[in-house]
């Protein structure tokens, strides 16, 4: 069997940056493509569903999160926002409009980004597994485990669908994997530190957040308590000799 193709490197053209309403410690992040967005914020007691307008100097609607739970990722499947928690072993359900909490079901990981990606939902929990669930009831139904060039990728965190791909911020890296859901191999990588903000002093500030938009290869992208959200379109970069590193250190 022949080896997998080596990634496709990417880098990032910085169409717009917006203030990031509230600098949330954004643990998820949805978009419509009309300028609305959905944003998940984390922290025991701080925890958070808001949605707002692009660039709006206040949300239009917000919720809080039981103060037992540390929110995580989100995901929107018709009209209602899928919300995982970090270790409580539950994940929430979200009526969209207004924001209402429907209820409270069991979840069998740990939770870290979760997207809708096509008929399924996928999830991540830190490792390098993908996780195939029923969008109805997060029921799991296979896993992927995530490899670049025969290496796992580790720290699989907030998740996007666009392109055939699930996107991933990778925790502490400033780039993105794109994810061929069928066989677990990185397909393709943003280098995206053309936008990392630097916050002296605060270790947790690293980026996280990854929303697709309507048009091809366009994203926003966050971090936590980051001063902005950038919305960007990829285009090629250079090939690199190893372009796992940038995945994996």
């Amino acid at each position: 069997m022949l080896p997998p193709a080596p990634p496709r490197v990417h880098r990032v053209q910085v169409l717009a940056r917006l203030p990031h309403l509230g600098r949330g410690f954004t643990q998820g992040l949805i978009a419509d493509g009309a300028g609305q967005v959905w944003e998940s914020t984390g922290q025991y007691g701080q925890s958070a569903l808001r949605r707002y307008r692009l660039g709006a100097g206040q949300d239009e609607d917000a919720a809080a999160v039981p103060p037992e739970f540390f929110a995580e990722g989100i995901c929107r499947v018709g009209d209602y926002i899928w919300q995982l928690t970090w270790q409580e072993r539950a994940a929430l359900r979200w009526r969209t409009a207004p924001l209402t909490l429907l209820e409270t079901v069991p979840y069998d990981r740990e939770g870290w980004g979760i997207c809708a990606a096509g008929e399924w939902i996928v999830t991540s929990d830190g490792s390098s597994e993908l996780v195939r669930r029923d969008p109805r009831t997060l029921r799991p139904l296979g896993i992927v485990v995530v490899r670049c060039a025969g290496q796992r990728v580790m720290g699989l965190n907030d998740l996007a669908w666009s392109g055939g791909l699930v996107w991933a911020n990778v925790i502490g890296r400033r780039s993105l994997a794109g994810i061929d859901p069928g066989t677990g191999q990185v397909v393709k990588i943003v280098d995206a530190r053309r936008i990392a903000e630097r916050h002296w002093g605060d270790p947790e500030a690293v980026m996280n957040g990854i929303a697709a938009l309507p048009g091809a290869g366009e994203f926003l992208l966050t971090g936590k308590s980051w001063r902005h959200i950038y919305h960007v379109r990829l285009a090629p970069a250079r090939p690199r000799r190893d372009p796992r590193r940038l995945l994996t250190g």
